[in-house]
């Protein structure tokens, strides 16, 4: 070992005591709570592993931010606590940061998009913090953070990307494993990295044997995208529905870190963490917020690895059930879309004969599989495309057969139970497609996303039709801070380098789905 490997390895030993001394001395439980580990017998049962939930939805605040704000609040000066501390946040660090304040005598400003529901802008009031309602995003939010703070010498809190807030997210594996000494894997969900962070540094200490493994929303991968590249890098936009860890970039301070203690890394699709959200529902009466299920919808996807590859169970594996701020509104969203995420619905898009008897023919082949959403409407021609729903038992095998069984009675089949675009909107419009035949060939069609506030549809519509003629449009408001539309438009080549010019003026996210095969299927 070279001289220079050396000193590197003392310094990584000396971090490491230190994140172990600062966790172990968090003085933070004269507001935090030691949250249980709960059994999930159901869970336990379906996968022959043993299964833990680690209940921070508990906290005083419903989220583990309380942990890293108080802990970080605690280690401030005699000055700063005279100035005060602001934060940007959407969600749990700002309640977490407003109660920690109010216990301290600190006073606390967030700042926090025009487009946050009520109930946070109210909670964080609730707990004594003043709001500053400013942009319509995070970002916007946070750079009028980083002004105040500078004008009015606040100290900045950040939500994850800080040593004392590591340590304090970190206590969370203090008590686990206290409560579980024989864990063999620990699912730990990841935004910016400061729980991950934190926990992975602890249990590897102490419990070296114990794998670590953390789960991203698919949509919002930082951290793997930082894994491949071996740096953090900027993801281009992240998905909206698991808002909790809907974070672009991950920490600098914590990606060390789960570089280094990390395992592995799992991402879960929407559906998986809806089904999760069911899960836990069931067996406590809980509804987590979808970042707060995203550990479990992780652990379960890995025991149905282990289970398609023949390995044995018997493990003790335990999930953090990071949160419970859930939007009440998105609870229909949720509903909608757990049976798919257990695989217990197929959307199949079929074609039958335009003849008498043809549907019951069809519900024939379907056999004793419960149908759960059948949409047609009458062409005239010789066969009807139909978009249906299929209730299964649970596995991916048995919508294989399904598929193979309506082929060999001579039905042209698609499955389109993982489009998005036929889930999220296709399922609602079936019922016609274009039949101008002036327009056909000028249609495009358009998925967008934008701030949902007062205004927000009106504003978009006023945008995008004053000028081209729409062709289709579908709006659907899932209680969200951001709203979802798909839109067609008539656009010619002569005016299709403007009208590609508007939308990036626009700064709306936007996706052309012309070649999408649900909108070929039952809409152009």
């Amino acid at each position: 070992m070279t001289e220079e490997q050396s000193q590197e390895l003392l310094a990584q030993q000396a971090q490491e005591l230190d994140y172990l001394r600062r966790i172990l001395l968090a003085p933070i439980y004269d507001v935090v709570v030691e949250t249980d580990l709960t059994p999930l017998t159901k869970l336990t049962a379906r996968f022959g592993n043993q299964i833990y939930l680690k209940r921070e939805d508990q906290q005083p605040v419903h989220s583990f931010k309380l942990r890293g704000a108080y802990n970080k609040l605690s280690s401030l000066s005699e000055e700063q606590c005279i100035h005060g501390v602001i934060a940007a946040s959407a969600g749990n660090h700002a309640q977490g940061l407003a109660l920690a304040a109010n216990k301290l005598g600190i006073k606390a400003t967030i700042v926090m998009p025009k487009t946050t529901p009520d109930i946070k802008v109210d909670n964080v009031r609730r707990f004594g913090g003043e709001v500053r309602l400013v942009g319509n995003s995070f970002n916007e939010a946070q750079v009028a953070s980083l002004a105040f703070a500078e004008q009015e010498n606040k100290t900045l809190i950040h939500p994850f990307d800080d040593t004392d807030v590591i340590a304090g997210q970190g206590t969370v594996a203090k008590e686990l494993l206290q409560q579980l000494p024989q864990a063999d894997v620990v699912f730990v969900p990841v935004g910016g990295g400061g729980l991950l962070a934190g926990m992975a540094v602890y249990l590897k200490q102490l419990s070296p044997k114990t794998k670590i493994i953390g789960v991203e929303a698919q949509d919002s991968a930082c951290l793997k995208a930082a894994l491949e590249a071996g740096t953090p890098v900027d993801l281009e936009q992240v998905g909206l529905f698991a808002d909790g860890v809907a974070v672009k970039r991950i920490g600098e301070h914590t990606f060390e870190l789960i570089k280094r203690y990390c395992d592995d890394v799992i991402t879960v699709t929407t559906d998986e963490i809806c089904a999760s959200i069911k899960d836990i529902f069931e067996q406590t009466r809980v509804i987590a917020e979808p970042a707060g299920a995203l550990s479990l919808a992780g652990l379960q996807k890995y025991c149905q690895l282990q289970q398609a590859n023949n390995e044995a169970g018997g493990q003790s594996l335990a999930a953090v059930l990071s949160g419970a701020n859930m939007n009440f509104h998105s609870l229909r969203y949720v509903s909608e879309r757990c049976e798919l995420g257990e695989k217990k619905e197929a959307i199949l898009a079929v074609t039958i004969p335009e003849e008498k008897g043809s549907f019951k023919r069809f519900c024939k082949i379907i056999g004793n599989r419960a149908i759960t959403e059948f949409n047609y409407r009458y062409s005239g021609k010789p066969s009807a495309e139909i978009f249906v729903g299929v209730r299964l038992g649970g596995s991916v095998q048995e919508r294989q057969e399904l598929l193979q069984s309506l082929t060999k009675a001579n039905y042209l089949v698609r499955d389109f139970t993982d489009n998005e675009l036929a889930k999220l909107h296709i399922r609602y419009m079936i019922g016609g497609k274009n039949n101008d035949t002036s327009s056909q060939k000028e249609e495009r069609l358009f998925s967008f996303e934008f701030p949902e506030h007062p205004g927000a549809l009106e504003k978009f519509l006023a945008a995008m039709g004053e000028l081209w003629n729409i062709t289709l449009f579908h709006y659907r408001n899932h209680g969200a801070a951001f709203g979802q539309v798909l839109a067609g438009f008539e656009i010619s080549q002569a005016k299709e380098k403007e009208f590609f010019q508007h939308l990036d003026d626009l700064g709306y996210q936007w996706q052309e789905e012309t070649d999408n095969l649900a909108y070929q299927t039952f809409l152009s």
